[in-house]
């Protein structure tokens, strides 16, 4: 007679510790993020995490961010607009997923929303730099910025 167990093995990423539980993409909403945002999907289905899409309105300098509230109005509202479509990609696959926009610096916002949103990885995009011609080029990307500032692991995808 052969009795049989029953299995109590669970699945591979229910046994598995949690890594990261809030993952958050910063996009400039460009096609550039495409490869950071497939990287991020594929971990935080991975993970179970939670995904934030985050995306900041450069201010414009020298002027009173008053005298352009109409202005920072709409762009925030197309920017929310093209965030949702992209986080139907992660609903559809089942995973919480939210939006955020904000007008400000970029470096600054993004490591601010890291600390205040408690964010366990930033995946962002990063483009090459270039050998030759300008050598101070790169060094003041959005990406180096956090990269450097930044008080969370960063996965750059290029």
């Amino acid at each position: 007679m052969t009795r049989r167990a029953r299995s109590t093995a669970r699945p591979a990423a229910a046994r598995r510790p949690l890594l990261f539980r809030h993952i958050m993409v910063p996009v400039d909403l460009s096609d550039r993020n495409e490869r950071a945002l497939r990287t991020a999907l594929e971990l935080a289905r991975e993970c179970g995490a939670r995904t934030t899409l985050f995306h900041v309105i450069q201010r414009v300098p020298g002027i009173a961010p008053g005298e352009l509230g109409i202005f920072y109005q709409r762009l925030v509202g197309s920017s929310e607009r093209k965030l949702r479509r992209t986080a139907r990609k992660f609903a559809e696959r089942g995973l919480d997923v939210r939006t955020e926009v904000r007008v400000g610096d970029p470096p600054a916002e993004i490591i601010r929303a890291t600390l205040r949103e408690r964010v366990d990885l930033v995946v962002m995009g990063s483009h090459k730099v270039r050998r030759g011609g300008d050598r101070q080029r790169g060094w003041g990307t959005t990406s180096y910025k956090v990269g450097i500032f930044c008080q969370r692991p960063i996965l750059l995808v290029k």
